[in-house]
């Protein structure tokens, strides 16, 4: 699963590795929820020819989608993750799959792994070389009834392995830069032309770095979630990630 990641780069940062236009200041966000805004990487439109526009454009959604068809979303689960092996043909996703891929810019991402019946261990996953990694995901426009509209994204997990797997059995899927033109490519390239690039990433791109359980909680952003730290045994540190962790039903 993916239920908390962070960004810690600069917009100057984020830009240069997506080929963005400049986008505006953003301070860094070490604690980002489902039901937040995130920021997503589209492809810009088709350009002039020797046209020095920026291959893609940026644009705020609200983690966690909403099906175009859905009357009600109140009555949704939360659909801040997608399942990669199966999304193309669930009916929450398969619109999006084909016609709306995205990218999500992070630094890394928050894991649990049980250590116990009533105690986790958070982990801050990160890239052992450090820099950005692209989550891939998917983008919809939901419209209300009343006539406006908004913009929603889920992210695409698929199955860690390596030490990964010892922490959660998913992971977000992760794009590579020499490959972001072609996930992109909604055009050309179906659900199954682009289904290599949501396998596991290689063995050793990240790092797990055990973290004090302070990340549990929304309301706490500060960098020092990610120091490492341990929780300590005698304290029920489940409770507050099993929402963040377990909200989402397994069907999706």
């Amino acid at each position: 699963m993916c239920g908390r990641f962070a960004i810690n780069a600069t917009p100057d940062e984020v830009a240069a590795h997506f080929a963005l236009a400049d986008i505006e200041g953003f301070p860094p966000r070490y604690n980002i929820a489902p039901g937040q805004p995130i920021l997503v990487v589209l492809p810009a439109p088709p350009r002039e020819p020797g046209s020095n526009r920026p291959a893609h454009q940026s644009m705020l959604v609200r983690w966690g989608l909403i099906p175009a068809w859905s009357k009600d979303p109140a009555n949704l689960p939360m659909l801040f993750n997608a399942r990669s092996e199966t999304a193309a043909e669930k009916a929450s996703f398969k619109a999006a799959m084909r016609h709306r891929r995205a990218l999500v810019p992070a630094s890394g991402f928050y894991e649990w792994r049980r250590v116990g019946r009533n105690k986790a261990q958070p982990y801050w996953v990160r890239p052992k070389d450090g820099g950005l990694v692209a989550f891939g995901a998917l983008v919809e426009t939901y419209a209300e009834p009343g006539g406006s509209e908004i913009d929603t994204a889920a992210i695409l997990t698929t199955a860690a392995r390596g030490d990964l797997a010892a922490i959660h059995d998913r992971m977000p899927v992760v794009i590579r830069p020499a490959n972001f033109e072609r996930w992109l490519d909604c055009r050309t390239q179906e659900p199954r032309d682009v289904a290599d690039l949501m396998r596991p990433p290689e063995q050793g791109l990240f790092e797990a770095i055990p973290v004090s359980d302070r990340v549990n909680r929304v309301d706490n952003t500060g960098p020092e979630l990610q120091h490492r730290a341990e929780v300590p045994a005698a304290r029920d540190a489940a409770d507050p990630a099993r929402p963040v962790e377990d909200r989402q039903l397994k069907l999706f």
